[in-house]
């Protein structure tokens, strides 16, 4: 089978390193890869895997077979849809879910809607409103980018001053978030879906 892997990062070498260890041998190319991949003698081509229509051009280029998005912008981009409607099998979901990864303020809704406890939620876009917003829920308070941000948009601070900070340098990127604070564990499941079935990862 010939396979594209999408993305750069740990977690794209380990799906190519277990896909080249199956007993099956696949032709696997990851773009744009990293030095670590490229070692392990795969092809790693310069892609802009965050544009739906390179992604699909090259892939009807080179023949693949399946396509494995791993990182969460191509897959909030809608790089997936244009290859299904190609007739592609792809692992990653489409643009619509993707908002759930894409938007916090989106996955609060959708929680929202389908009964999913959560904690309070308030979208602000400038300084004054989350300064009402953190006095209401008080310390510790909890800000969140609304969009993607590389693991550095969420701030849990008993510092007001700190999560103001926090709103007036992502306010300009879009819409913030400011919850309500859980105390507890935190546990992850993760499930494989397509739409119709659900299995449990673990």
């Amino acid at each position: 089978m010939k396979i594209l892997v999408l993305g750069s990062g740990a977690r794209e070498h380990a799906i190519v390193l277990s896909l080249l260890g199956e007993a099956v041998d696949h032709e696997v190319v990851c773009a744009p890869g990293n030095a670590g991949i490229a070692a392990s003698g795969v092809e790693t081509p310069a892609l802009d895997i965050v544009s739906p229509d390179v992604v699909a051009e090259f892939v009807q280029q080179r023949g693949f077979d399946l396509v494995i998005i791993g990182p969460e912008a191509p897959l909030v981009a809608g790089v997936a849809d244009p290859l299904r409607e190609r007739g592609v099998p792809v692992f990653g979901p489409g643009k619509a879910a993707a908002q759930l990864e894409g938007s916090k303020a989106f996955a609060k809704r959708i929680m929202a809607e389908a009964g999913v406890p959560t904690g309070r939620a308030t979208h602000v876009s400038n300084i004054s409103q989350a300064g009402a917003v953190l006095d209401e829920f008080g310390a510790p308070y909890v800000v969140k980018a609304d969009g993607l941000a590389a693991g550095k948009g969420v701030l849990v601070t008993s510092d007001r001053e700190a999560a103001l900070d926090h709103v007036a340098t992502w306010a300009p990127h879009g819409e913030v978030l400011i919850e309500e604070f859980l105390d507890g564990q935190e546990v992850s499941l993760f499930f494989f879906a397509d739409g119709h079935i659900v299995v449990p990862l673990s």
